[in-house]
């Protein structure tokens, strides 16, 4: 049966991850696209919290999670933590809202893939996730209300990362992420001109620029677990990326086009020059990723319930790419409020499934960092989720389910108000490599 759902959920995962573009955010038009990972669909379902740390879990946004919650007995009777594993992808429906009216919009993408290995008082982990991404259409007309500028984009930042943990005691532990990033953006310009009566002329000129991005950056994690009665345990996490560059290898082409007089669409390409970019030193350019701080506290019960709050706060006033920079846009330090948790009736019950069941909620509240036409761009999010036992039920693996609903923006200042509703879905999957035998 788990062999089956792990099939399924990748197959429906792929399919679509692939199929599709990862975001239909016109503010993916701006730096290096929307920041695709949140979280675990686990955190996101609880308002994006990466406070909690167990050792049936994978958490992605501290590695020192990597090591478990500590070097106990737990749910596992003296036997060793589990080898975890964890897939993931995100079904979003996106109603954007302007001065156009209203549109809606669907995607569907792959969120991350991880493997988590805890060996004795070391953690390993091992992944890719989707980091940020672009995907956009966007149409600006005359004062005759025709079309006279087409922008589209694609594209998006990957990484691929390996990281370790360690526990230094049974309530601290560290860890580090080492993350390669790679991907490319393309974003094309299409500027269209019409005759004396109004009419599409034969010939539009369209501008098409690409950059290549790479670099390394790293991820620290610290995760402290105490019990501070009988019953009650408290966690605190941070976690801190410092700033790094990506190197960015850019193109840009001009090429003379004709379009379909209904679509606006590209017909044909006549004649592409390109741009020298190497005169303006901008074929090589470096992007700053900005630094990242998350300092998380929570209380609960284990294997119970839980409550906690996470705040995060981001250089972004300091991002800045030549080749991507804007006249109507800047940039300001992000932060982020999130707070969430859990509850599950009774984790061994031998009898009645719903009482096994993990139930989720949380909310979160922040500031993207991104200013458009002197307006910053918020984001408010509102979220539940399920977590349901699949396989041995020794081993506590869980199908996922995340469910959010929220908006992103303004329709001030002639921008774009998106209200959007993402469906998660996630296998985080544990099993026992190594065993030592109790009988000969």
């Amino acid at each position: 049966m788990i062999k089956r759902l792990i099939v399924i959920c990748i197959t429906i995962i792929g399919s679509t991850a692939f199929a599709q573009q990862g975001t239909a955010s016109p503010y993916s038009f701006y730096g290096i696209g929307s920041l695709k990972y949140k979280g675990t669909v686990e955190n996101r379902s609880m308002g994006g919290i990466g406070v909690y740390i167990d050792s049936v879990h994978v958490n992605l946004r501290n590695p020192a999670a990597y090591v478990g919650k500590n070097i106990d007995a737990g749910p596992f009777d003296g036997e060793s933590r589990p080898v975890k594993f964890t897939v993931a992808g995100t079904m979003s429906d996106v109603t954007l809202k302007g001065d156009f009216g209203e549109t809606e919009t669907n995607t569907s993408t792959f969120d991350y893939l991880a493997l988590s290995v805890p060996v004795g008082r070391f953690g390993f982990g091992f992944g890719l996730l989707p980091y940020t991404s672009v995907g956009y259409k966007l149409d600006d007309t005359n004062d005759d209300d025709n079309l006279a500028n087409r922008f589209s984009g694609e594209g998006g930042v990957n990484k691929v990362f390996a990281g370790f943990g360690y526990q230094i005691s049974n309530k601290l532990s560290a860890g580090v992420d080492i993350q390669y990033n790679f991907g490319n953006i393309q974003n094309t310009a299409i500027a269209l001109e019409y005759n004396s009566e109004g009419e599409l002329v034969q010939y539009q000129t369209r501008e098409f620029n690409r950059s290549d991005l790479s670099g390394v950056n790293f991820n620290f994690g610290l995760a402290y677990k105490t019990m501070v009665s009988d019953k009650l345990e408290l966690s605190a996490t941070l976690a801190y990326a410092p700033e790094t560059k990506l190197n960015s290898e850019n193109e840009r082409t001009f090429s003379t086009v004709s379009l379909d007089q209904n679509t606006f669409d590209v017909i044909r390409i006549f004649q592409t020059e390109e741009a020298n970019l190497e005169s303006q030193n901008l074929d090589r350019t470096e992007l700053t990723l900005p630094s990242r701080l998350a300092i998380g506290a929570g209380i609960g019960k284990p294997r119970s319930w839980f409550v906690g709050a996470e705040f995060t706060t981001q250089n972004t006033s300091e991002f800045s790419n030549p080749v991507f920079n804007n006249t109507n846009a800047s940039y300001e330090n992000a932060s982020q409020i999130a707070i969430g948790g859990f509850y599950i009736p009774n984790y061994n019950a031998f009898s009645g499934y719903l009482k096994r069941v993990v139930y989720r909620a949380g909310f979160n509240y922040g500031n993207t960092g991104l200013v458009i036409n002197d307006e910053s761009i918020n984001e408010f999010g509102i979220s539940f989720g399920l977590g349901l036992p699949v396989g041995d039920r020794n081993l506590f693996s869980n199908a996922n389910f995340g469910f959010e609903i929220g908006k992103r923006g303004t329709t001030n200042q002639n921008l774009v108000e998106e209200n959007f509703i993402n469906f998660n879905l996630s296998l985080s999957l544990n099993a026992r490599w190594f065993r030592q035998r109790k009988y000969n």
